[in-house]
Formats: structure tokens, sequence, C-alpha cells
């Protein structure tokens, strides 16, 4: 078993790609989800939403971000999604071969930290505001795994 994706609701799904695209992934597919098999699986009636399929580069096994674009119904957004004592989703951290390269990257194209870099468990590690203020974390080993 292993990770297959992971699908991210957002209201701004150009910021989105532009974020994930600095994290090396690309997009593989585009398309729009609707009726009543999509409706009947997510739970979602008179879903419609713009679903596209990010792919990590190189990664093996394949990972995915899967964005969600809702068009109907309008999404309702988390009122705390950088609170991270609460319960449900927290983050999602990405290994970086360079910590302070790839934060820089970011940082340059817009996107802020939230957090100072600190060093915890052989790794330096930096907590990011993704799309829709969620948390990504970097994470460099400092030591061979």
């Amino acid at each position: 078993m292993h990770p297959d994706h992971v699908t991210v609701a957002v209201r701004d799904l150009e910021e989105a790609r532009k974020f994930f695209k600095l994290l090396d992934f690309e997009e593989q597919k585009a398309l729009v989800i609707s009726g009543p098999m999509f409706s009947e699986y997510m739970g979602i009636p008179d879903l419609e939403a713009d679903h596209v399929t990010l792919v990590l580069k190189g990664y093996s096994p394949r990972f995915e971000i899967q964005l969600l674009h809702y068009r109907n119904p309008e999404a309702r957004a988390e009122p705390y999604p950088e609170d991270l004592c609460r319960t449900g989703y927290n983050h999602l951290c990405f290994a970086v071969d360079d910590l302070e390269d790839r934060l820089a990257h970011l940082q340059a194209a817009g996107f802020s930290a939230r957090s100072e870099v600190m060093e915890f468990n052989d790794r330096k590690l930096v907590f990011l505001f993704g799309p829709e203020r969620i948390t990504i974390e970097l994470a460099q080993w400092m030591k061979p795994t």
C-alpha cells in the first residue's frame, strides 16, 4: 500500500495550480465532474466542479494532488484552516533536498511561511500557507534515512 492522492477543495483554482507547480507538480488532466454518479459518490446534490489532477514529477510510486473547484453548490469556506489545534486535516509534508532553496523559491512567488525553520527529529522543517490557507510542511532530512 502507498499514498495515491490528496484532494484539496479551492476557491482560487489558478493560485492552487501555481502553488503546487512550485512543488514540482505537473498538470495531467483538467475536466468538469457533474451528474448523478458524482453527486451520489460525493454526497453532494447537483454537484458540478472543476477537477484538476496534478502529478508529482519523478516520484515513484505515483502521487497526485487533486484540486476541486466547486461550481455548484458554492463551497463553504473552512473558518479556521490555519488552526492546527483541531481535529481533521492537519498538514501535508513534502521531503525536499534543499529546504532553504525551496522556501526562497516559494516566497519569491508570493507564498508565505507560517513558521521559522526549525530542526527536529533529524530534519529541518518549515510550515507554509498553501491554497485556502491549508498547512503544507517541507522537510529536509539532515542524516541519510
